[in-house]
């Protein structure tokens, strides 16, 4: 399958010219691109060289003794028989988790080798991270990495003009309405295949829907297996209990004792904590909203999970794709709540790659008033609420108690309608979530 650009090369290519670079850490979870995008930006470079601690038990053994950088590029450069030259050479250090003294010699990279570009990756990255006590912290940066945004996916789809024009659209201009439509027919294709690079490199190829539902399914017993790599931390039965509990109460707040009646608190909340670490759900804390950062006045015993992609997700939960194709309007087919799973995942995308980016909600549970905002974000100085919509109507109570109570002026819908502003409320096309976090100016 063949390589498709995505938006994180930017930083990239910005961290390779930087004078007062440090050695990168990509992170994420499996099979979201990190290795490939790696690979094809050491095409920038003079030399390549990739170092795969899972497959190559001889590199293991280079970082066994000192690890001094010089000494380590020096067997490194004899092994692989590649110059590594500072300023020509890449190296990459891939599935770093399995070589824990790796990990370690990133920070001496940077106190004796700065000169030197070192990019390291790996699968399962946070599990092995968590477990070391300092792996050189003001020494590494890390990039996060998820899988294609709806943007990545108009590119792939050779739809950068459409892309473009989305991005200049506002509730102040709209897009006219024939072009509005193609992007809701495409965003449609985007919420059943999801964002893996594997699927999307496939449709983009001419693979059908249904051999796309094949590739997810292929993915799904993946990350299924992988829970076998957690059995020191977790039952592997417990996390796939988790895991499918996650899925059933997407979007809603999760409740421990629906996830098994046999399990107590701490095991599942364990659970979630693994499987947050790993990247495949996402949490979305419940804030009381009353001023910045968000994450000043959280509760974490309320706490919603969305799965890391709509395609995975919807594989698991068994939706039907002709339901979403076809239909008009999303009510009928929102099962799972995946209108406001995709804006949680679009709002994680769309911001920096240089912070991990946590998701808030706000919620009121009154006898006489129980009201619910989907997400609150930060622009800026000012919090902003977002209540999603399915479809193209409803109402939006809960948004205008969440703007007087905390007398906020702004107040944002997503849903199928086109750009648009009436009452105070700004109006977002699903596809143009990512709009929503462009920098305040």
């Amino acid at each position: 399958m063949s390589y498709i650009h995505r938006d994180i090369e930017e930083s990239l290519a910005q961290w390779k010219n930087d004078i007062d670079r440090k050695p990168l850490l990509i992170r994420g979870a499996r099979q979201v691109g990190k290795s490939s995008v790696v690979r094809n930006f050491g095409k920038r470079f003079k030399n390549f060289v990739e170092i795969n601690f899972e497959s190559d038990v001889d590199a293991k053994s280079i970082f066994s003794g000192n690890l001094i950088p010089q000494r380590i590029c020096e067997q490194i450069s004899v092994l692989y028989n590649t110059p590594i030259i500072a300023g020509e050479t890449l190296l990459f250090l891939d599935e770093i988790q399995s070589c824990a003294p790796a990990i370690s010699s990133l920070r001496f990279f940077y106190e004796q080798y700065p000169q030197l570009h070192v990019i390291a990756a790996g699968s399962l990255l946070e599990f092995a991270l968590a477990e070391l006590t300092s792996f050189g912290v003001g020494r590494v940066s890390s990039l996060f990495m998820y899988p294609f945004s709806f943007g990545e996916f108009l590119r792939a789809m050779n739809e950068e003009l459409l892309r473009n024009a989305i991005n200049e659209s506002s509730p102040e201009k709209a897009l006219h309405e024939s072009i509005h439509r193609k992007a809701i027919d495409l965003y449609k294709i985007f919420l059943v295949i999801g964002g893996m690079p594997k699927v999307v490199s496939a449709y983009c190829e001419g693979a059908g829907l249904l051999k796309c539902q094949r590739i997810l399914d292929d993915l799904v017993i993946s990350y299924d297996d992988d829970f076998v790599k957690y059995k020191k931390k977790a039952s592997i039965s417990i996390l796939r209990m988790v895991f499918k509990s996650v899925v059933e109460q997407n979007g809603s707040k999760y409740v421990y004792a629906n996830t098994n009646p046999e399990l107590n608190r701490l095991q599942v909340k364990e659970a979630l904590d693994l499987l947050t670490l790993s990247g495949l759900i996402i949490p979305i804390t419940h804030t009381s909203g009353n001023g910045i950062p968000l994450g000043a006045e959280i509760n974490s015993k309320k706490r919603k999970y969305i799965v890391f992609d709509s395609g995975i997700f919807q594989r698991i939960l068994g939706l039907n794709i002709s339901d979403v194709i076809l239909k008009g309007e999303f009510q009928a087919v929102n099962k799972g709540k995946i209108a406001e799973l995709s804006v949680g995942l679009e709002l994680q995308k769309s911001a920096s790659c240089y912070q991990r980016h946590e998701l808030f909600y706000w919620h009121r549970e009154s006898k006489s008033s129980n009201a619910e905002v989907d997400y609150l974000i930060q622009h800026g100085l000012d919090i902003v609420p977002i209540e999603v919509k399915a479809g193209t109507k409803g109402s939006m109570q809960s948004l205008r108690v969440f703007m007087t109570e905390k007398k906020i002026n702004r107040g944002l819908r997503v849903s199928l309608e086109n750009f648009s502003s009436y009452d105070g409320i700004e109006v977002f096309p699903l596809y143009a979530t990512s709009n929503i976090v462009k920098p305040a100016l």
